[in-house]
């Protein structure tokens, strides 16, 4: 066997096994929320493709792959909401694509996650979620700032919205949720809309408000 064979060979193993941990990662992710934290991990190596034993290669044990699961949210969360204020001059329409891609990716499953771990004693967790609620925070202020956004709502206000409109109705699988999620989630982003045409209840639901509650 040549050389050039025996390096393809690791190279094309390590995109094996990194394709795999990423599938798992988002067989999780659907998982979680479907049916919540205690979805059997059998089930979740089903709904990826992949073997238990190569599940737990990839992750000791259910606390690990739902922590990973927790950063690739937040991760993928910020990106999207970067990427929205890099790509659109419009600041509405910034926050409107953040939130239905959001809704897409079924950022639902944060609002799980984030009742299963404390940031304050995860320093890199810490910092994810720091890194998104600023970024849903600066999309706010840009709108506001344009006029375009109601003064009486908050980011958590939105992240609540996500959470609650990308979970499936209980006891129910749902198939259609991501249709009814982009429908219901446009109404909710019109009601952001300035001028407000009514007066909401409570007061705005901060970040550091959801931090405390969570």
């Amino acid at each position: 066997m040549g050389t050039a064979a025996v390096e393809h060979r690791p190279s094309r193993l390590r995109a094996d096994a990194s394709r795999n941990r990423e599938r798992i990662v988002a067989a999780a992710r659907d998982a979680l929320v479907e049916s919540g934290p205690d979805t059997p991990l059998d089930e979740i190596a089903r709904r990826a493709g992949v073997g238990n034993a190569t599940l737990y290669r990839n992750f000791a044990d259910r606390r690990e792959l739902f922590r990973t699961v927790t950063l690739s949210v937040l991760d993928q969360a910020a990106r999207r909401g970067e990427a929205s204020m890099a790509e659109e001059p419009d600041a509405f329409t910034a926050l409107e694509r953040f939130a239905h891609e959001s809704a897409a990716a079924r950022i639902g499953a944060q609002c799980t996650l984030l009742c299963m771990f404390d940031p304050r004693e995860d320093a890199e967790l810490n910092t994810a979620r720091e890194r998104l609620t600023g970024v849903v925070a600066t999309l706010l202020d840009r709108a506001r700032a344009a006029g375009q956004l109601r003064d009486d709502v908050g980011p958590g206000d939105l992240l609540v919205a996500l959470a609650q409109l990308t979970r499936p109705l209980p006891g129910t699988g749902c198939p259609s949720i991501d249709h009814y999620a982009s429908r219901h989630l446009q109404v909710f982003l019109d009601g952001l809309r300035a001028p407000a045409r009514s007066t909401l209840p409570g007061t705005a639901a901060t970040l550091e408000g959801l931090r405390r509650e969570s």
